[in-house]
């Protein structure tokens, strides 16, 4: 499978792919900027590209989790993810809860697995969040977290600089 996916990934632009490993729930920016920096592009231009893919799910997830997941819980075995995953959201987001908005901008800027855009979304909907206040914190999250991800790539490779010399 994997040789397949070489295959593929041979033949599209290496912006897409840093775009979409910046959209996949577990990769994210943790992911997609330093594989973008790994291609040779630019902190700016892997930043960019990372958080712009990051983002692109978020208007319309924000709009849909909720109606989705209502209609797939008729199903046993939809019913059980949705349980699992927002009891999951519930005890990884109290920030969320308790601060609203603001909560919700510092949790997903936190560049750890179950604390991206894909959560922050799944916390929007648990907790009623207002759309255009999700909205906005989750992208100013998503940079914070960008600009994080980055600065420790930028540490990294001047340490391994150094250190191999």
């Amino acid at each position: 499978m994997i040789n397949h996916i070489q295959a593929w990934a041979k033949d599209v632009p290496k912006e897409y792919i840093v775009m979409l490993v910046g959209a996949l729930p577990v990769s994210e920016l943790r992911g997609a900027i330093p594989l973008a920096l790994h291609y040779g592009m630019g902190f700016s231009k892997a930043f960019w590209l990372s958080v712009l893919g990051n983002i692109s799910f978020i208007i319309p997830a924000l709009f849909f989790l909720e109606p989705v997941s209502l209609r797939l819980r008729r199903f046993k075995v939809w019913s059980k993810f949705f349980d699992w995953l927002f009891e999951r959201t519930k005890r990884k987001a109290d920030t969320v809860q308790k601060y609203e908005a603001l909560g919700l901008a510092l949790f997903v800027a936190i560049p750890l697995p179950v604390t991206g855009a894909w959560t922050g979304v799944v916390a929007a909907s648990l907790f009623k969040i207002k759309f255009r206040y999700a909205l906005m914190a989750i992208i100013l999250g998503v940079i914070i977290s960008g600009l994080i991800v980055s600065s420790l790539c930028a540490l990294g490779i001047t340490t391994y600089n150094a250190i191999s010399q």
